[in-house]
């Protein structure tokens, strides 16, 4: 088995983000703060609201692990960023909101895949390239 710690680093690295391991699972978080977002007609910058985070676990004896992520996304990113994650294999297994009274609306794609997780984190990056 890899040395997780080290992979984990390698994982955030490729996504951009600050990766940490606990219970055995790698989580990365990046936030999207320069978005101008208001919730309740207040502005906000919060890591609840306008952020990505991805995480891998449970790895397999071929390095495989399962690959999950989350990204706060604006309507108009949605498709672009959802068309790359699925053209590269990701599965996309959710996507909703989070807040009532949001604008611009923001809207959560949940996505996942069972692969090496560095092939998972270079597919995201890719992907993030049309993220504003």
């Amino acid at each position: 088995m890899k040395d997780i710690s080290a992979l984990c680093q390698r994982f955030a690295l490729i996504l951009g983000g600050n990766g940490k391991v606990e219970h055995g699972v790698c989580m990365v978080n990046r936030d999207r703060s320069y978005i101008n977002v208001n919730i309740l007609g207040r502005p906000s910058h919060s890591g609840l609201a306008l952020h990505s985070m991805w995480s891998f676990e449970s790895m397999d004896t071929q390095g495989r692990t399962l690959n999950l992520g989350e990204t706060a996304l604006l309507q108009d990113e949605v498709y672009p960023f959802t068309w790359h994650l699925q053209r590269n294999g990701i599965m996309l297994s959710a996507l909703h909101n989070h807040w009532l009274m949001d604008h611009p609306h923001l809207v959560y794609a949940h996505y996942a895949s069972v692969e090496e997780p560095l092939s998972f984190a270079r597919k995201v990056a890719e992907a993030y390239k049309v993220l504003k």
